[in-house]
């Protein structure tokens, strides 16, 4: 089952189409922007053609699996069809399902997306830590086994999280240093990067009290709509920017339903992205 990791693909994505991740937000007001109904015709035009728009020149797409699943088996089937043709154009797919559970369950939702037979098979999976790190080791595993990623929330952009990932430990440090903790050793050793990452919000501001150099992809929502910029991401990243993985949704979406106005918006975040780094 093994091909090659995650990590080795998605620098090599990003080294030759840029960094940046793209969302697949199809929630209802964005629908009504593009002019279609809130259904599963609608859904099914609008994901298509997001990614016949920028599927051959964006390094990864982020599927928001909530607004698919919010139409049931003919919603799952619309995000079925995207992913495949999503990674028939190249792009690699990170599927934002933030899964979280323990044992068996938690086996389940790895078989869903990192199982290379699997129908939502994706090439990364967001997932959530916060019944213990350990309940992770499924997913981990299999992320392993078939050359596939995941990306734990440790920092997230929502105001809320702070109550969750900056409680102290017994030992001094804070849930989400603990899962970077947890993240740098997962990725010892790997080479050109890790495939396990973080999922690190670009709103944050200075973070240099966390140990950023985890040696693995650092997914940062909140460019753009959120009021994040790319020329923000050294100041909260630092000697890790090189790393990061902005992410960017309605930012460019709004742009919608005209292909060469949403290439034109990714395109501009990626050169901005590339400004900013450099």
């Amino acid at each position: 089952m093994t091909r090659e990791a995650f990590g080795a693909r998605l620098r090599r994505a990003m080294d030759e189409r840029g960094p940046l991740c793209v969302g697949i937000d199809p929630h209802a007001s964005l629908l009504a922007d593009w002019g279609l109904n809130d259904d599963v015709a609608g859904l099914a035009r609008f994901t298509r053609t997001v990614v016949e728009a920028l599927g051959e020149t964006v390094a990864v797409f982020k599927p928001q699996s909530a607004f698919f699943e919010r139409f049931g088996s003919r919603g799952l089937a619309v995000l079925e069809t995207a992913v495949e043709e999503a990674r028939e154009r190249g792009a690699l797919v990170l599927m934002d399902a933030k899964r979280g559970d323990i044992g068996s369950t938690m086996a389940a939702y790895a078989e869903t997306y990192l199982r290379p037979d699997s129908p939502l098979f994706s090439d990364a999976l967001t997932v959530s830590p916060y019944l213990g790190y350990g309940s992770l080791r499924p997913a981990v595993d299999l992320a392993r086994e078939s050359g596939s990623g995941l990306f734990v929330l440790a920092l997230t952009s929502n105001p809320e999280g702070a109550e969750v990932q900056r409680a102290v430990r017994e030992d001094g440090r804070t849930l989400g240093a603990t899962m970077l903790g947890h993240l740098a050793a997962e990725n010892a050793g790997a080479e050109p990067l890790g495939s396990f990452g973080a999922v690190v919000g670009a709103t944050l501001g200075d973070l240099s009290s966390f140990d950023l150099a985890i040696n693995g992809p650092l997914l940062a929502p909140g460019i753009g709509a959120q009021g994040a910029t790319p020329a923000d991401l050294p100041k909260v990243f630092g000697d890790a920017v090189r790393n990061v993985v902005p992410s960017v949704s309605r930012g460019v979406l709004r742009h919608g339903p005209d292909t060469s106005a949403l290439r034109a918006a990714a395109d501009r975040f990626t050169d901005e992205v590339r400004t900013a780094l450099d």
